[in-house]
């Protein structure tokens, strides 16, 4: 769609809404239902959406329905906004044309198998003849710098978390140190946890990265641990022992006997993408907010053609957290009007690295120091009603106390065994949390880890991941109940002093 028609649209959208009459406010907010959400999760993960991926039509229509559901719930655009409800967001996209790969090992050509790896060129072309290869581990030591000498040479790392020092760097931020330390090309081999197939299948698609971000290497791409192992065995190391080795904190990395050369072609596309951002304005401001966040994005037409779903629709991931986000903003905007104002975000290309909230995060409507606390909401639709509370990004006393607090009331039991810890990098709000906001992601969903698991393990990613009657849409009624309670919790100046530890 034109921008300028896309953005009529978008004012006819929110124009249309607050047409409607008005509603008095009420001293209790009524639960949220199942049925609210699976209207909102049928629509946002239908066909018409086309899976909802940055830069098509299913975005467009993605935003123009959420810009008039915050609308209706008297949600208003930021003022001030050039593009009234929308955060523009430049993107560079790089479609992988053709690559080559080509190993030699002490002198004598060695041949991976060729879905054994993926390559992706940083530029239209790329050759690059005669790299020395190191095993780097993870790539960084214990402080979180660059555990070895890299420039011009292959730079070979370990997708997994490193096991040691305080909240490092995941693989893509690691990468790109690599990138800026001089290294030629970086390949990851991949975890066991993520599927070859489907890790293969998403690296070798269309890969996007902010306008203004730094470049990567020249090179860079994916390793499956079968040609990981084969490789290294070749060059007379054992994957496990180097793995082993890794873990050390203070681990240099190790020169191998492989040289290698690169070849990749690339179709590159500069196109803009969108945030949506909606404010509620407080009854009683005091210059701190509250943010509520969830990605609207997924993996749109995600199959090749002949296959007979072709859509990843995302119902799960994450439609129900912007459903949750609705229903959510109905609450807070139509009941008792809170204190501080409340500003609603719905990020995109989440699912290519958390980059509208990082982007968010560094150009923000609102300054990030007014922020008492950002509330993200992503994939909620796993759990069945009487799940207990998971937070992640807990450890602060004042915040824990208030979620605690909350979901007391409503009747629910709190789930602090800390396994969620581990998804604290994967989601919108460590795009925050990196720029000093407190940022809690709250619910259900990540307290029952067997069935989360069994969700990440079938649906997740893939064509599957439908709306149906099937989905536990209870859990995510709950969450969202325990949403409007925070949201009233953190808005309240009397309650809240909106700063603490």
């Amino acid at each position: 769609m034109h921008a300028t028609k896309f953005r009529a649209a978008i004012a006819a959208a929110a124009l249309l809404a607050f047409a409607t009459p008005a509603v008095h406010a009420k001293p209790v907010d009524a639960p949220i239902t199942e049925t609210e959400l699976a209207g909102h999760i049928k629509i946002l993960a239908g066909d018409a959406f086309e899976g909802r991926a940055p830069g098509t039509e299913g975005e467009d229509r993605t935003i123009a329905y959420i810009v008039g559901e915050w609308a209706k719930a008297g949600l208003e655009a930021v003022p001030g906004s050039a593009t009234p409800w929308l955060q523009p967001v430049p993107f560079v996209e790089t479609q992988g044309l053709g690559s080559t790969a080509r190993f030699s090992v002490r002198g004598r050509d060695f041949a991976l198998p060729d879905d054994g790896i993926v390559l992706t060129g940083r530029d239209p072309s790329a050759a690059l003849t005669g790299l020395p290869a190191v095993f780097v581990g993870y790539g960084i030591d214990g402080a979180g710098k660059v555990n070895a000498d890299v420039k011009g040479k292959l730079a070979i790392m370990l997708f997994d978390n490193a096991p040691f020092g305080d909240k490092l760097p995941r693989y893509r931020e690691r990468r790109q140190m690599l990138a800026d330390a001089g290294a030629s090309a970086v390949l990851v081999i991949a975890t066991d946890a993520v599927p070859w197939e489907q890790l293969r299948e998403t690296a070798g698609s269309k890969v996007m990265r902010l306008a203004d971000a730094k470049p990567g290497a020249p090179v860079s791409g994916f390793l499956s641990p079968a040609a990981a192992d084969a490789l290294l065995k070749q060059a007379g190391e054992d994957s496990n022992a180097l793995h082993e080795a890794a873990k050390s904190p203070g681990y240099k990395g190790m020169a191998l006997p492989v040289s290698a050369d690169l070849a990749t072609q690339s179709a590159i596309r500069p196109f803009a993408s969108n945030n949506v951002i909606a404010k509620l304005p407080g009854a009683k401001p005091d210059g701190k907010a509250v943010l509520f966040l969830g990605h609207w994005d997924h993996l749109g037409i995600c199959e090749s053609e002949g296959t007979a779903d072709r859509i990843c629709n995302g119902a799960v991931d994450n439609a129900s957290g912007i459903a949750v986000l609705i229903e959510v903003a109905k609450r807070l905007g139509k009941g008792a009007r809170p204190d501080r104002d409340i500003y609603f975000l719905a990020t995109t290309a989440e699912e290519k690295g958390l980059l509208g909230a990082h982007y968010f995060a560094d150009h923000p409507v609102v300054p990030l120091s007014d922020i008492t606390v950002a509330l993200n909401i992503d994939t909620i639709a796993i759990s069945p009603r009487g799940t207990p509370v998971a937070t992640i990004g807990r450890g602060k006393p004042a915040y824990d106390a208030v979620v605690r607090e909350a979901a007391t009331k409503l009747g629910r039991k709190l789930d602090e065994d800390g396994e969620a810890d581990a998804f604290i990098q994967r989601q919108d709000g460590w795009a925050l949390g990196a720029k000093g906001v407190t940022s809690l992601m709250v619910g259900g969903s990540f307290s029952d880890m067997k069935l989360l698991e069994a969700f990440l393990g079938s649906h997740y990613h893939t064509a599957t991941d439908n709306f149906s009657d099937t989905i536990p849409l209870g859990g995510a009624a709950e969450d969202a109940d325990l949403h409007v309670a925070l949201g009233r919790a953190f808005a309240d100046t009397k309650a809240w002093p909106g700063t603490a530890k």
